[in-house]
């Protein structure tokens, strides 16, 4: 069986989450949890990441998303990793892709970034220091009463593995590329504020959006098999030299494949429409990228063992909703 299918087969058996009864769609009432956990902080906002995998910051530029940049002001930013699994990690530390300034400490910088929490939750006694020593975000947020979730689509962020901690609620779902399905299985609790991390692949190769039939989706030798040949295929999604690429592996292909990219952040922005319309108000959403993508750029495509600074550079948008 296919490492995917095995996946999908013990999902449910892996830390399914806490079910309160329905007080109407979407939204939940938790008994249990609020008996087991302390109340949150007056006035604590919920707090959304969506993470468009993959997508570069100058593909967010083309694609002009009417939608995502009503949060407000684009952002050139900057990954910690160029890869999935270890920018995650980065994010649940607390660490969003970063500014790159000039002429100021590291450590100088780290403060004033999680300072930027302390509106983001709408918290004014935030502390960071709190975190120590698990330095893991979810299970801080726990601490202070929120209902913490993550719905993720790459198969490498898989429930089985290490990042799934401190989460009430993690889930694979179904596809990898549907961001409109995982903002339906949302779920919000009415009495006390969410966290949500969402991971979604439209914007990852092959760059397909849900009702493009699968047939017809681009086929690259060595990266398709992040897909269907996952036991076999160690780099799942990464880099692929032109040296093992096929024939087609030229300028014309690479463009084709970005301008793709770019019609998935077009269709993410009409979904996530949907996103500003369901959540509740007091939501801050931050929409951002877990790294860039190559597209023929000094002989590679993809992401990962490489610094290139199309690789780096993501795009990012925040603010709160109504």
């Amino acid at each position: 069986m296919a490492l995917i299918d095995r996946l999908r087969a013990v999902r449910a058996t892996l830390r399914p989450g806490e079910a309160g009864p329905v007080a109407s769609e979407g939204v939940v009432s938790a008994p249990a949890l609020r008996a087991a956990r302390p109340a949150p902080p007056d006035g604590a906002s919920n707090y959304v990441i969506l993470v468009l995998d993959s997508c570069r910051f100058d593909t967010w530029v083309r694609a002009r998303p009417r939608v995502m940049e009503r949060l407000g002001p684009l952002e050139k930013r900057y990954t910690y990793a160029t890869w999935t699994a270890p920018s995650h990690y980065n994010l649940l530390i607390g660490l969003l892709p970063h500014s790159s300034p000039t002429h100021v400490y590291a450590s100088e910088y780290y403060k004033d970034d999680f300072l930027k929490f302390k509106e983001r939750f709408r918290i004014p006694d935030l502390s960071f220091g709190r975190m120590v020593p698990t330095l893991w975000l979810p299970t801080y947020l726990q601490s202070l009463g929120y209902r913490t979730n993550m719905l993720v689509s790459m198969p490498v962020l898989n429930p089985a593995t290490p990042i799934n901690s401190g989460f009430d609620r993690y889930q694979l779902m179904d596809r990898h590329n549907d961001v409109t399905a995982m903002i339906r299985a949302m779920r919000w609790y009415v009495d006390r504020p969410n966290f949500f991390v969402l991971n979604t692949g439209e914007t990852h190769y092959p760059y397909a959006t849900p009702d493009e039939p699968e047939n017809e989706w681009p086929r690259i030798s060595g990266v398709n098999g992040v897909f269907k040949h996952l036991d076999d295929h160690v780099r799942a999604g990464g880099l692929v030299h032109t040296s093992e690429a096929p024939r087609f592996f030229d300028d014309t292909r690479m463009k084709q494949l970005h301008a793709r990219q770019v019609e998935a952040v077009r269709w993410v922005d009409r979904a996530v429409e949907e996103l500003f319309d369901t959540a509740p108000a007091n939501t801050w959403i931050t929409i951002t990228a877990d790294h860039g993508e190559l597209f023929g750029e000094k002989g590679y495509f993809g992401h990962g063992p490489i610094q290139h600074a199309k690789v780096t550079e993501v795009p990012f948008v925040e603010g709160r909703l109504r």
